[in-house]
């Protein structure tokens, strides 16, 4: 099950929508859908967290704890939306564009992706690219 939290006044629209994508992505990677909760957060909730955990003292647009067992997908995405609005507009797309990728990027991480070197986000970026188009269809 995949679930939407709040820790700012954000809200997402449609989200029976985005939780059928990403149960759609996951499952095209031949994963199970456990439980997945994404958190919307400001700047100061996520950067709070990415100093205690991660002990990186930097602004970041998401921070993914991955508790997947095997092929069975189990996680937390937090999400800033002020870090997603700041770069939505950096890389000239709407902000719904990129929300979407931010999102799919953290379950990507989940199902085995990594984003570290040069070729490895390459292959993200792809993997990114070919699940935005399963949410056209």
């Amino acid at each position: 099950m995949i679930t939407f939290n709040y820790e700012t006044d954000f809200i997402l629209k449609e989200e029976a929508a985005v939780e059928k994508w990403l149960h759609a992505v996951i499952l095209s990677h031949n994963c199970e859908e456990g439980e997945v909760n994404i958190i919307f957060c400001d700047d100061a909730y996520l950067h709070k967290l990415n100093v205690e955990f991660l002990q990186h003292d930097t602004l970041t647009d998401i921070i993914s704890f991955d508790n997947s067992l095997g092929k069975l997908i189990n996680g937390d995405i937090y999400i800033s939306t002020e870090r997603v609005a700041d770069n939505a507009k950096d890389y000239e797309v709407s902000f719904l564009e990129e929300l979407q990728r931010v999102m799919v990027h953290g379950v990507l991480h989940y199902i085995g992706f990594k984003d570290k070197t040069t070729e490895d986000q390459k292959e993200m970026t792809r993997q990114e690219n070919k699940s935005l188009l399963l949410l056209n269809n």
